[in-house]
């Protein structure tokens, strides 16, 4: 049998593919119009731990953002799938950008400089930024760290406030997740650590030696987000989902039960 020529079999590999992204993106696309990586599945990529909007318990993945993202997920007909994946990724677009999930949800304060890379939702939790410390340290405030350590995370808006407020002399060590941080202030690697008051406060609840010693008016809100001018009817899907949730009490259902107590105002 003759072979087909060099260009014969160039045209129909272009043809092949042609027709195989066609129906690609066919398939990555659910009645609403939302653009989905895989067909059937809502998929998340979040930054674990970060209890309690984000974390494994009994080999599943649940949390405050996980339950609000369920509540996406059965609007569109889709089942949430999380892969966990360095903050650094979600908060630069790279893990929304290279098609690894539709949507972020990781506790991720809207700030006008991710708002450049990536699409946010409304805003749908308020946060401020602490300091964990050990019970009776004797640091209460940035200035008591003067010629100290402190632990922030990676790509996190409390990383860039440290860099912009504590003393020129303290100590900065950056750790890439939540828990690396935790643990440098439990064990005593650092003499503190800054991220966000919900976690913080979450925290001591299991770990009576620490406390929180202080919060900084940072005045922020978190935001769920999706690729940057690429999917616009998630947005839109995600954000009419928030607004039902907190009309019809659902939100505050899951807050209580993950805060222990009813939001705020």
């Amino acid at each position: 049998m003759q072979l087909p020529s060099l260009p014969a079999v160039a045209a129909a590999t272009v043809l092949a593919l042609s027709l195989a992204g066609c129906a690609a993106e066919e398939a990555t696309k659910t009645e609403s119009g939302a653009k989905i990586v895989d067909e059937g599945k809502l998929t998340v990529c979040t930054g674990l731990p970060y209890k309690p909007f984000q974390f494994e318990q009994g080999g599943d993945i649940v949390g405050f953002d996980v339950e609000l993202i369920d509540l996406v997920a059965e609007e569109l007909g889709l089942e949430q799938t999380i892969i966990d994946t360095p903050f650094e990724g979600i908060q630069s677009g790279q893990a929304l950008n290279t098609g690894k999930c539709d949507l972020a949800a990781a506790g991720m304060t809207i700030t006008e400089e991710r708002a450049e890379v990536i699409d946010f939702s409304e805003p749908y939790f308020e946060a401020t930024q602490a300091l964990l410390v050990k019970v009776s340290s004797g640091v209460s405030s940035l200035e008591d760290l003067a010629g100290k350590s402190m632990a922030v995370q990676e790509g996190t808006t409390g990383e860039l406030y440290a860099e912009e407020n504590a003393p020129e002399d303290t100590t900065l060590r950056v750790f890439e997740d939540l828990a690396l941080l935790q643990t440098a202030v439990k064990t005593g690697q650092v003499d503190a650590g800054i991220n966000d008051n919900g976690v913080l406060y979450d925290y001591v609840k299991d770990n009576p030696e620490l406390e929180v010693a202080t919060e900084f008016d940072t005045g922020e809100e978190y935001g769920f987000a999706v690729k940057k001018d690429g999917n616009e009817s998630l947005l839109e899907t995600i954000n009419d989902v928030l607004a039902k949730a907190q009309d019809d009490g659902t939100y505050d259902e899951i807050y209580k039960k993950w805060f222990s107590e009813a939001p705020k105002g």
